[in-house]
């Protein structure tokens, strides 16, 4: 379990000589996996928490069962895909940046942001690290990762640091777009938790209903205040058509974001001639793109709703298709 530090220390790298029993790890090669007091303790990743101005520390374990000697670069970061699960990317203000090894700089011992380690045969490594919660640090939950790569392969122990203070859970959709045989939308943590969303999609045309897709999980974990660019297939839109596209995201907390979009499926083949021409002309300048919270209407900011939602998205757009008619 990680613990706060008055400041920084610098940290010794400790080896120890693995059993000669054959292990699940030996199987796979070389592994990384987070440890305590000098083992590898079999915890699924590495959990911490404190306050802003705090520096907690741990260690992660590098495991070479193998006959010959291997050298492993690690370092921290805010994306990681361990366990099949996508963190989006942003700007790196998690955990993964405020992670720091000891190394060596102007003949010094410093902390790095990156650092070596070389693991004889048959050999664990114990390898200490701090985090150091930055003074202005967010309340809420703060991912990232521990990414070792070595021997033509990476691996990687992920790293949850939870800043005390309240858990508001909150999330949009915004920039719905339709082309290219899919649905484009961008996803938006505006809380302190990290979400996994599910998405639910719904589109009617004239004379009925297009698409109809019930919640699912979507492979992406989500960290406060990122943003996320999704697509959804839709390979087989109407060739003339006025759709309404309703896209609603969910998520653990009550929290829940939908957007709209109407979109107007015109073939190119009908506004080949001059006079569709001028209809085209007439229809590209329609879009637009609005926000409402509950009403439709030009001009109107979502508003943050009760329910962990920020309001709702509209805009509308023109899709021309390759239907000749």
């Amino acid at each position: 379990m990680p613990y706060a530090l008055p400041a920084a220390r610098v940290l010794g790298l400790t080896l120890v000589l693995l059993s000669a029993a054959p292990t699940a790890l030996a199987a796979g090669g070389w592994s990384v996996v987070p440890a305590a007091g000098g083992t590898a303790d079999g915890r699924p990743l590495v959990y911490a928490e404190g306050a802003p101005g705090t520096v907690l520390q741990d260690a992660v374990s590098v495991l070479n069962p193998g006959a010959r000697p291997l050298t492993v670069r690690l370092r921290g970061t805010a994306g990681n895909a361990a366990g099949g699960v996508r963190t989006a990317r942003g700007r790196p203000a998690d955990a993964g940046a405020w992670i720091a090894f000891a190394g060596h700089a102007d003949g010094r011992r410093t902390a790095v942001r990156e650092l070596s380690v070389r693991v004889p045969a048959h050999t664990r490594a114990d390898v200490p690290f701090t985090i150091g919660v930055p003074a202005g640090a967010a309340p809420g939950d703060h991912p990232g990762a521990i990414v070792a790569s070595g021997g033509g392969r990476t691996s990687a122990v992920r790293v949850r640091l939870r800043v005390p203070g309240p858990a508001l859970p909150a999330l949009t959709v915004e920039h719905v777009r339709v082309g290219g045989g899919r649905i484009s939308y961008e996803l938006v943590n505006r809380g302190t938790t990290v979400l996994a969303p599910r998405l639910a999609v719904h589109v009617d045309g004239v004379f009925g209903t297009l698409l109809d897709r019930g919640p699912r999980a979507l492979p992406v974990e989500l960290p406060p205040g990122r943003r996320v660019t999704l697509h959804e297939a839709w390979t087989d839109p109407p060739a003339l058509d006025a759709a309404d596209v309703r896209l609603t995201v969910t998520a653990a907390g009550g929290v829940r974001g939908a957007a709209d979009a109407e979109v107007r499926f015109v073939p190119w083949g009908t506004v080949a001639g001059a006079g569709g021409a001028l209809v085209l002309l007439g229809a590209v300048p329609a879009v637009r793109h609005r926000r409402r919270a509950g009403v439709r209407g030009p001009g109107r900011r979502g508003r943050r709703a009760r329910d962990g939602g920020a309001g709702e998205q509209r805009g509308t757009e023109v899709e021309s298709t390759g239907a000749v008619s």
